[in-house]
Order: C-alpha cells, then structure tokens, then sequence
C-alpha cells in the first residue's frame, strides 16, 4: 500500500512539474502533406487558441480567442458553421491583420467567397506563408514568430510581413502581444479606405446588436462615438452564456498614426485603423493612406486582452501605461 501511495504522489508530482514548466505550450500541426497547418497553444494545459498561417488559407488568422474557463469569445464563423451565428463577412477570422487596399490590391477581403466593398479592389492577394521562423513554450509565455509575404493575384511580393505574436499565462485573463513589421518589396502605397488593419470579429452575443457596448479611452461608448474616432484602446464588453466578458486591443503609442481611428461596428467587428481618413471623417482636409517606398518599413505592435466584463475603466488605463512603458 505505501509503495502505490508513494508511485502516486511521485506521479502527482511528476504531472505538476510538468504543468508548471511549460504553461504556455505551443505546438506545430502539419497538414496531411507535412506542411506546416496551424499552431495550436495551450495555457495551463487548456486550449486557447490555434493560429493558422499554412498556405492553403488565404490569411493567417487566430480563432477562436477564449477566456479562462475557456469561454470562446470571437465569432465561429466561417471556420465552423453555427445554427443561429451570423455568416456575413467571412473575410472576419477571429483575430487578423489586413488592409483593403494596397497598390490596388484588396488584402482585407482575400477570400474566395468574400464580395469586395464597393469602394476596395476586386483584385485580391494573399497572405503567404514565407517561413515559420521559431517557436518557444515556457513557463509564462511563449511565440510564434513567422514571416509572410503579402502577393498580388500574380503572385509578386508587395510587403514583407514579420510576425511576433506572444501568449501569457494568467490565471483572471488572456493576453497577447503583436509585433509586426512590414518591409515594401516595391514602392507600396496604402489608400485611404476603412477597410483594415489589426481587427477582431467578436461572439455574436458579445455584439453592439445584442448588447454589448464599445468603449474608448477618450469615454465614448456605442458605434455612432467610438467608429472612426481617435482612441487609444477600445473596448469590447458583452455576454457569453450570461457571463460577461471583455475584449480590448491596445494600440501602442510608438505605432505609426497614433492614435489611430477604430473601425468598430455594433454587429460585432472592432479593428485598428492608422491609415484611413476620408470614410470616418468626410469632408476631413485631412490627407489618408501611406506611401512605404521600397525597402522601407513600418512597424506596428498590439495588446489583446481578453478580460472579466466588469473591468474598469481606471484598470483598463492602467493596463495601458504597463503596456506603453515596457514597449519603448
């Protein structure tokens, strides 16, 4: 008896080491041709997300986002098909970068289904896979560095897209920091369009439509203030099965354009947008896009949290000043 009682707690033991090493654990799926599919990755031994960069999806993409008790917060569709969800716009992934146009090339609305808005490009592009460059698991976080190039419908690189995306462990929260840089290939000329950029479609639940209030850091609440306003964060806040839950996106204040408008929407979309003018502000003399002459490159970095609906304001800021001070 002592012996299967000291093999059980030598096992318990053995378990919990293993749990604590790596508490965010990151893994490469391939797909049945041995290419690299996605990445799955795992925080205290539960799924929280699985980022799919391989070459048979037109976009690297994250889906879905879930809280802690593994509360799945953005949006199911396209990838599963949900009765009652929502199915417009399925160029929204769960969490995503892309721009509607760039060199008159539509990088927002990439995939095949998706009808172009009527002021962005029908020629659409893909976002390709170059090299999946590193993965690290660890006992806080871990990441997944990878490098895309942007290409037009001939296939010719337009941008060069290097990616860091870094998951945390937290027992009350989800959290993820994004850097990427962009290096022209050619002379690249992002228009003014409202089409883009960093974005997340949240849980139909969680919309404006059924709900769930945007808020910014300047204190505007609802689509009518917060939509193409200028804002240091924004923020998501509505009911997943009766619990409330939030999502907040950080723009750091050394990205280009800061602070940058918000293309946020009641029926559940909510993206950073440092280049568009004349859609949220018609009229504006203000001048939109961006020319990114070949060889030069721009740099944006992010912080998603997913979070408890009852966070305040007062902690929101706060998560921001951390946010901005261990950034510069």
């Amino acid at each position: 008896m002592k012996s299967i009682i000291g093999n059980l707690v030598t096992l318990l033991l053995a378990l919990s080491s293993a749990r604590i090493s790596a508490q965010v654990r990151l893994t490469s799926v391939n797909d049945a041709r041995g290419a690299v599919d996605h990445i799955s990755i795992e925080i205290g031994g539960a799924l929280f997300s699985e980022f799919y960069l391989g070459n048979d999806y037109a976009k690297p993409f994250l889906a879905p986002l879930r809280s802690p008790s593994g509360l799945i917060v953005t949006r199911r569709f396209p990838m599963e098909q949900v009765d009652g969800e929502t199915r417009d716009h399925p160029h929204h992934k769960g969490l995503w970068i892309g721009y509607g146009d760039v060199n008159g090339i539509n990088f927002w609305e990439v995939e095949a289904q998706s009808k172009p808005s009527a002021d962005n490009p029908t020629a659409k592009g893909k976002i390709h896979l170059v090299k999946l460059d590193e993965l690290k698991s660890g006992k806080k976080s871990g990441s997944v560095t990878a490098t895309f190039a942007w290409l037009s419908p001939e296939g010719s690189p337009v941008l060069e897209e290097h990616r860091i995306m870094t998951f945390y462990d937290d027992e009350k929260l989800r959290r993820i920091d994004v850097d990427a840089s962009f290096t022209a290939k050619t002379d690249a000329k992002f228009a003014d369009t409202k089409e883009g950029f960093f974005a997340i479609r949240v849980a139909d639940s969680m919309s404006g439509k059924n709900g769930g209030v945007l808020t910014n850091s300047e204190g505007a609440h609802t689509e009518k203030d917060v939509w193409g306003k200028h804002a240091d964060w924004v923020d998501y806040v509505g009911s997943i099965v009766g619990k409330k839950m939030g999502i907040l996106i950080l723009d750091n204040p050394q990205n280009p354009n800061h602070p940058p408008r918000w293309h946020a929407r009641d029926y559940g979309l909510f993206a950073v947008n440092p280049f568009g003018v004349k859609d949220f502000e018609p009229g504006s003399t203000a001048k939109g896009g961006y020319q990114l002459p070949a060889g030069r490159s721009l740099r944006f970095r992010y912080r998603v949290i997913v979070h408890p609906g009852d966070t305040s304001k007062k902690e929101i800021n706060r998560w921001y000043t951390d946010y901005s001070k261990s950034t510069k």
